[in-house]
């Protein structure tokens, strides 16, 4: 199952019906926690999932609005019973913060903390970006493995079936049949996150070929020069990251508070005529 549950929208300051940034990843067994602001523990009680759920904790950076949660959740895992290792992922120039704020929380969880000050793979198929904002900030991109779809019509063709096609997959070769003869490649999916960032390269690298990518549209384009001066993205310019990065899905969010409609941003970030990005096989729902 792939699935992303979004547990808050706001920036800096939450409103009544947003709550600061936190967002839940669920791929393929695994839970990668994204940016868990304020307030984030209570929100995965109310979209019904759980600590005990989350293997991967991911800060961008350590503005409050995208890290204070942390204590929370990590005390939540201990009174969970969480077993498993949890691999913390964060700018190393944070360092202090995160040790500050990993302090106050319940002891007791088989937690590994792991800084990153470069461009890189920071876990298997986990891949970050430096992004430009006020402090070191960096996004994330989750990478699935090439892999291959079979094609039923050519194993039947080579008289394969049950087992041996297990078999193949497993071994790339069965008798005189190959796995490339009965199948075409499938690139593997891409999900993207950028968060607090001027536009940027680090942006459109994380951006390029997504399939998913959830940016940050935290002012209108006529707030432009407040984009400027704060470096964040607008609307317009995180729908033409979704544009020239070939994104399936683009996902909004990280409002300031001075929008209570959103249709502005969401219009903003359309392209003119509509088109660009479009539905992606991952659920996405919100708390």
């Amino acid at each position: 199952m792939r699935e992303l549950v979004v547990l808050g929208t706001a920036s800096q300051v939450p409103t009544r019906t947003r709550n600061h940034n936190g967002y839940l990843l669920l791929w393929d067994g695994r839970g990668y926690l994204l940016d868990p602001g304020e307030g984030t523990q209570r929100q995965m009680i109310h979209a019904g999932v759980s600590a005990t759920q989350v293997h991967h904790i991911c800060l961008t950076h350590v503005h409050g609005d995208h890290c204070y949660g942390l204590p929370g959740v990590l005390s939540r895992m201990v009174l969970d019973g969480v077993t498993h290792p949890v691999h913390l992922h964060y700018p190393a120039s944070g360092e202090e913060v995160v040790r500050a704020l990993v302090s106050v929380a319940t002891p007791g969880l088989d937690l590994h903390l792991h800084p990153h000050g470069s461009a890189g793979e920071v876990a298997p198929g986990l891949e970050v970006r430096p992004l430009h904002h006020r402090v070191e900030t960096y996004g994330y991109r989750l990478v699935e493995p090439d892999a291959r779809t079979l094609l039923p019509e050519r194993l039947a063709a080579a008289g394969l079936s049950g087992p041996d096609v297990g078999r193949l997959q497993r071994e790339g070769r069965l008798g005189g049949v190959a796995l490339e003869d009965v199948s075409v490649p499938r690139r593997g999916q891409r999900f993207a996150f950028v968060m607090d960032t001027a536009p940027c390269a680090g942006a459109e690298e994380l951006a390029e070929g997504a399939d998913f990518l959830v940016a940050e549209s935290t002012f209108s384009d006529e707030d432009a020069e407040l984009a400027r001066e704060y470096r964040h993205l607008t609307a317009g310019q995180a729908g033409a990251l979704a544009a020239a990065g070939g994104a399936r899905t683009l996902l909004l969010t990280h409002f300031s508070s001075r929008y209570a409609d959103l249709t502005v941003l969401r219009d903003q970030a359309t392209p003119p005529g509509g088109g660009g990005p479009s539905a992606f096989p991952i659920k996405s729902r919100r708390a």
